[in-house]
């Protein structure tokens, strides 16, 4: 009997296939159905700074609409501690995910000032949730600032939030940090219990009718997932923690890869979108099938079974992989893609 429990940010979950957050976890109508496939624990949708604050003013400028209004209202700042129409939305989800799934609630939130952080990571203790996912989301377009002011500012905040929450905490990294390595180790230093490899980078596209930029989603793909079996293969056993695979995990052979590669829990959105919540069934029993067929009892067995660590070269988790692959092409032979 194949074993799939395992262990995140200290919370044992039954599996390590996560719903991550997305449009399906901020449902509660899809929250049962992730629960029977299987899932271990579901991370809800990010709490965006810049979206409470919009609903905030918003509310303090329905004050002001009127002619009549007085100057001293006109000069009213809102205080977005006391007011709730912001927050409040957000926080009546986590309570109520908390109170109805069996599966550990991770909370997730994208905030854009040291006080924005640190107010609303409280807020989402408070509101019952298991764990905090910090989810690090900024394009520095600014050339003037270095890649070590970046680094420390990114410190700073989740320092900030570690000193005032209790619960486990998580930070979602994208891939573009100079040294994402020693960036990770002096994440985990300042107490962190886990990072997820990678949030994705919604790049804007360009509309060429309207000769204008255009925001454009698009669904991760299987091949995606590469970039976080190379970093996770790299850093399991280097780096005391958790690590989550995430962006571009749409099979089970995506999850057996990450997980081979050394990742605690795998953590898959698109797929859930594309598919349904019942994909996540797909996915484990695919995981069955493969321990079965290759003799593995548990997934504690499997984890980082191929990490840098463990492979005879660790070589091919650095540039010889680069060498290999650059020259795995038949070239010569007449192949080309259909």
């Amino acid at each position: 009997m194949s074993d799939l429990r395992t262990t995140y940010l200290g919370l044992p979950l039954r599996s390590p296939i996560v719903a991550s957050a997305g449009p399906v976890t901020g449902n509660p109508a899809m929250w049962g159905r992730l629960e029977d496939a299987g899932v271990g624990a579901i991370v809800l949708p990010s709490l965006f700074e810049e979206e409470v604050e919009h609903d905030v003013f918003s509310l303090a400028g329905s004050h002001t609409s009127n002619g009549s209004v007085s100057a001293d209202l006109l000069t009213f700042y809102p205080d977005l501690d006391a007011i709730a129409a912001g927050p409040d939305r957000h926080l009546n989800l986590v309570e109520d995910a908390a109170q109805r799934l069996t599966v550990p609630v991770i909370a997730s939130i994208n905030g854009t000032t040291p006080g924005g952080w640190v107010r609303y990571a409280r807020a989402l203790e408070s509101a019952g949730a298991a764990a905090l996912e910090l989810n690090v989301y900024e394009t520095v377009c600014n050339p003037r600032r270095t890649a070590a002011e970046v680094e420390e500012q990114l410190l700073q905040l989740v320092g900030e939030v570690r000193a005032v929450t209790r619960i486990p905490l998580a930070v979602k990294l994208s891939p573009w940090y100079t040294s994402l390595g020693h960036l990770v180790g002096r994440l985990f230093g300042l107490g962190v219990d886990g990072v997820v490899l990678f949030s994705r980078f919604y790049q804007p596209d360009i509309d060429i009718d309207a000769v204008d930029v255009a925001p454009r989603l698009r669904l991760s793909s299987s091949g995606d997932v590469n970039l976080s079996i190379h970093w996770i293969g790299s850093l399991r056993g280097s780096v005391r923690g958790s690590l989550a695979g995430s962006s571009g995990v749409h099979t089970g052979d995506d999850v057996v890869k990450l997980l081979l590669a050394g990742a605690d829990v795998v953590m898959t959105t698109s797929a859930l979108l594309a598919r349904g919540p019942e994909h996540a069934a797909v996915l484990s029993d695919r995981v069955v099938e493969w321990m079965e067929a290759h003799g593995y009892t548990s997934v504690q067995q499997m984890r980082g079974a191929v990490s840098r660590a463990n492979v005879a070269d660790p070589g091919v988790y650095d540039r010889l992989n680069y060498f290999q692959v650059l020259r795995s092409w038949p070239v010569g032979s007449g192949q080309f893609p259909a």
